[in-house]
């Protein structure tokens, strides 16, 4: 074939073009490789999000168990008080309206079914019939495990082993898993492979997929048996731990790439011209973004390393330098860690409000800056808790930096033209050479602190010897609290009355714990609870009190009766299912109990305390707010409390003689309170002045040491004997 000049000349006029449609079509494909690519990926993540949203779903249900079945109540009352309506409340349907689960099963050690509760399902034996076939393996296999003594898995947060997997019931996919019904103090002795064991059921469509597709933005989200493959959904089998696939969850898929693909296209068809324009202006966007996240990751780097109120280095930051400190050390090299407690803040803060102590907190670290050395890493560790780690340190040395920075904290600080005035407490731990332990350091200083904070504050103390007596103290006290507990005749409960202002009889009681150790004497609850709380007897100490006391109230049938509840024993999944059980236990009227509660308890962040409280008010029992006014608020909180009565802290009754003190403060509480229709009980009575002030301002009840003190059960009932005489008489 001959090209004439004309057709060549036609040739070269079209290959500019050609060669555009070649990159252009370059573009298109690289474009829909890259969609495709970004497609599967974001189906492949999604699937790995249900696989894991399923495998935290069976942890959780495990978890949720184990709130009822490590419990001795729960051991009684199903091997030997067999008490339907307690399991039913305990560990039946209580687990549906409470943890969401659609089943739950109790289970004999002969593997028959005791209890049996289905959703949709009111026959109980066609109930378990429902999930026998696959429930009844997982049983066999627990058993056997119990029997053999296998603990593996057992750890702080999970309490007992168990047995769990995915199946099919009736179509529908779920998970049963099953626990055994274990004693959680050690005292009730059970035969390894006798125990009773609790079948928990979660259907895994219905509401659970709902939740999914809310919780984890996955659209139209459907169960099936046999999976339907096209191009229009996205799969993820189910698999029981046999391997076995079970059914298949499907969703319309996220697919970022085709999104992109098809807004992007037309601007491709119609700015083919200025191809090497774009691929410059999108160049430039990735190379722009690229930089942001590297900004950003370098800002989110730091954050996890700093405090972001004061730029100072965080704990975990502050573990890391410590560290790499005394690694780096030479054998004679002394480094000091200087742990600083500020004193006062809280007050401030409570008072002013949390932005002025925001910048309180600002102006704290501007100054630790200023006064401690350059070399010195400075961290905040807590919310007024500070850590200052010096190297190459010599006694004198420290002592001055304390002395400097206690005087630096002391002068007064200026905010909004106002005032403020806190104080600094210090505990230093010294440490030489490399061999040291980090959180051994970190121990004694702390040590320190509590030795400079109860020596008077605004002071330091260097670690010694000596302060390690009040970590045994401690300790041995811890110890003795235990066998207490044990033995059963070294605690008490007191009970102290509490008068009606208005007709000045008795009107309630409130039970106080009291402690006569054998050796060192009365031990008082201000030193003793706080342990408690901390060494993790302070679930046995409460229901010992509060058993005590529904037993003085099943005594004094027209008597109500407060007992004191800390944020820990409210903070327990179980706590409001035990106070039902020793309720229904001793026949008192939910309404005759009164839990008084400190607004500690309101900050809980898991939010247990506040589901214990609203589960207690609906069933009737009362609370009261103790100590008002001393806690980290006060009118503004009060209202949006939910309790009943508040009790006005002592201090303010006993400032009644100062020229500004509490009369009128108690009269604005009084105020409150009737305003919101709660009653109040002044504490800290001790004259009869104070009595008739109190009354005048509207006080309800009163309690005190002048209308009576704390007494055993057996005074308390010779002052009850001898109230009726005199209202009889008169």
């Amino acid at each position: 074939m001959r090209f004439s000049v004309g057709n060549i000349a036609v040739f070269k006029s079209m290959l500019p073009l050609l060669v555009a449609m070649t990159l252009m079509g370059g573009v298109y494909l690289a474009v829909r490789w890259s969609t495709q690519q970004s497609d599967a990926v974001a189906v492949e993540r999604q699937q790995q999000l249900i696989e894991l949203v399923i495998s935290k779903m069976q942890y959780s249900i495990a978890h949720d168990q184990e709130s009822v079945t490590v419990w001795d109540d729960a051991v009684r009352k199903v091997s030997k008080e067999w008490d339907r309506e307690w399991i039913d409340s305990n560990l039946g349907s209580w687990m549906h309206s409470y943890f969401r689960h659609d089943g739950a099963f109790v289970i004999s050690p002969d593997r028959r079914p005791l209890y049996a509760f289905l959703v949709g399902e009111a026959d109980e034996q066609n109930a378990f019939k429902n999930i026998a076939p696959e429930a009844m393996p997982l049983i066999a296999k627990l058993q056997k495990r119990l029997a053999a003594g296998d603990e593996a898995g057992i750890s702080e947060q999970v309490l007992s082993i168990g047995e769990s997997d995915l199946v099919r019931l009736g179509g529908r996919p779920a998970i049963v898993s099953v626990k055994p019904i274990v004693s959680d103090s050690g005292n009730i002795v059970q035969e390894p492979g006798g125990e009773f064991l609790h079948v928990a059921v979660r259907f895994l469509d219905g509401d659970f997929l709902t939740r999914l597709g809310e919780e984890y933005v996955f659209e139209d989200v459907r169960f099936s048996v046999v999976p339907n493959l096209g191009q229009e959904r996205s799969y993820a089998p189910i698999v029981s731990s046999s391997g076995e696939t079970i059914g298949y969850f499907s969703w319309l898929p996220f697919r970022p790439g085709a999104d992109v693909a098809k807004a992007t296209a037309p601007v491709l068809l119609v700015a083919a011209f200025c191809l090497f324009a774009l691929t410059g202006v999108l160049s430039m966007i990735l190379r722009k973004r690229s930089r942001r996240l590297q900004q950003s990751q370098a800002e989110l780097n730091h954050l996890a390393l700093h405090d972001p109120l004061t730029g100072l280095a965080n704990r975990a930051s502050f573990n890391q330098l410590l560290a790499g400190v005394v690694a780096a050390s030479a054998a004679d090299q002394t480094n000091a860690l200087l742990y600083l407690d500020l004193d006062r803040f809280k007050q401030v803060n409570d008072t002013l409000g949390h932005p002025v102590g925001d910048r309180l907190m600002i102006e704290v670290a501007k100054r630790l800056r200023e006064t401690a050395p350059a070399a010195a890493v400075i961290s905040r560790i807590g919310g007024d808790e500070f850590t200052i780690v010096v190297e190459h340190s010599r006694q004198d040395e420290v002592e001055n930096l304390c002395d400097s920075l206690i005087a630096a904290i002391r002068r007064p600080f200026e905010i909004d033209g106002q005032p403020v005035l806190i104080g600094l407490s210090i505990g230093v731990a010294v440490a030489k050479g490399n061999a040291a332990d980090p959180v051994e350091i970190t121990r004694k200083a702390d040590i320190a602190l509590y030795h400079a904070k109860t020596s008077g504050r605004n002071r330091y103390a260097i670690f010694g010897p000596h302060m390690d007596e009040l970590i045994r103290t401690r300790r041995d006290l811890e110890q003795d609290l235990r066998a207490a507990l044990e033995a059963g005749n070294q605690l008490e409960v007191f009970y102290q009355p509490v008068y009606s202002a208005a007709s000045q009889e008795i009107s309630s009681l409130e039970a106080l714990i009291r402690w006569r150790h054998p050796n060192k004497g009365a031990i008082a609850p201000e030193v003793f609870v706080p342990l408690a709380e901390t060494s993790g007897l302070i679930d046995r100490l409460g229901a010992f009190v509060l058993k005590e006391a529904c037993s003085t109230a099943r005594e004094f049938p027209d008597l109500d009766i407060a007992v004191n509840v800390s944020a820990v024993e409210l903070g327990q999944r179980h706590y409001a299912a035990q106070v039902f059980s020793l309720l229904r236990q001793f026949g008192i009227e939910p309404s005759r109990l009164e839990l008084e509660i400190t607004e500690t308890a309101l900050l809980d962040e898991a939010g247990i305390c506040e589901k214990n409280i609203t589960a207690l008010r609906e069933f009737g029992v009362k609370f009261a707010l103790d100590d008002f006014g001393t806690g980290f608020s006060s009118f503004g909180r009060l209202q949006r409390l939910e309790v009943d009565r508040i009790k006005i802290d002592r201090s303010f009754v006993q400032a009644f003689d100062q020229p500004d003190g509490g009369v009128a403060i108690v009269q604005s509480i009084v105020g409150v309170a009737h305003a919101k229709g709660l009653r109040t009980t002044a504490e800290g009575v001790e004259t009869e002045e104070q009595s008739e002030i109190l009354r005048n301002l509207g006080c309800d009840e009163l309690q005190g040491f002048h209308l009576a003190k704390p007494m055993p059960k057996n005074s308390l009932r010779d002052l009850l004997g001898t109230e009726r005489v005199q209202r009889t008489s008169s």
